[in-house]
């Protein structure tokens, strides 16, 4: 029996001080032991810490301002920066909690679930990396026993490996990420669509059917946590928002 064995890898560069303090107050912020609002450690608590100088604490605050995941404010300290949404008027809905707050009942159904690999088009829609691993979703919402609305979704599974493990034939995936995955920036893209054969079926509705489709996609320090177009139909789903002039 002939044993293989991989050639030896060459040692990993050593880390800088800099980039350690970094990687520390990413992980506290992302994972979400600090929630958005909270206080970061003053310069001079970061410095004693890390028994380093001002500059190298400094650099790695910049860094993370630059970053988005830390906002400064004049004279009381740097906090974790709140999610930035493209949108001024927009959050991500968490379905089931607005179906139950119309007084509807609430059902899902989880079409089709599968692990692949990330293709051309997919790195289209959402950044992937070539060839990064997917979790690909189809699910349908209901109120009242009615299709409400239809979702696709990707979840990058680098970003997010715990998703692989979850059952989502039991919680639908959005309600899951939202409770569980820590996201620093999203975008929403609304339009109007009419209904193609596929979509009028899963909705119970003529094709043709004039219909909502919400796709959003949502990122963690630039690295995809999930990609999702949902299509709602017309007649049950609309988006207001109320702001000032003043935005």
């Amino acid at each position: 029996m002939t044993v293989q064995t991989e050639p030896a890898k060459a040692a990993a560069p050593a880390t800088t001080l800099h980039q350690r303090i970094r990687a520390d107050l990413e992980t506290r912020i992302l994972s979400g032991e600090w929630p958005p609002g909270h206080r970061i450690p003053f310069e001079h608590e970061l410095m004693a810490q890390y028994g380093c100088a001002r500059m190298t604490v400094n650099k790695v605050i910049a860094g993370l301002v630059g970053a988005g995941l830390i906002e400064r404010r004049r004279r009381a300290g740097s906090f974790v920066a709140q999610p930035r949404i493209h949108s001024a008027v927009l959050r991500i809905p968490d379905i089931p909690v607005e179906i139950a707050a119309r007084g509807e009942i609430y059902d899902y159904e989880l079409i089709s679930s599968r692990r692949r690999r990330a293709t051309a088009e997919d790195r289209l829609e959402t950044a992937l990396a070539a060839g990064a691993e997917v979790l690909d979703l189809s699910c349908r919402h209901l109120a009242n026993g009615r299709p409400f609305a239809l979702e696709e979704r990707l979840i990058g599974l680098d970003t997010v490996p715990e998703a692989a493990k979850v059952d989502f034939s039991a919680e639908p995936p959005g309600s899951w990420l939202l409770r569980h995955v820590p996201w620093t920036e999203a975008e929403h893209r609304i339009s109007a669509v009419n209904a193609s054969a596929r979509v009028a079926n899963s909705l119970a509705v003529p094709k043709g059917t004039a219909c909502l489709t919400l796709e959003r996609r949502t990122w963690r320090a630039n690295a995809t946590v999930t990609f999702v177009r949902q299509i709602f139909r017309g007649d049950l789903y609309d988006l207001v928002a109320r702001f000032s002039p003043q935005g």
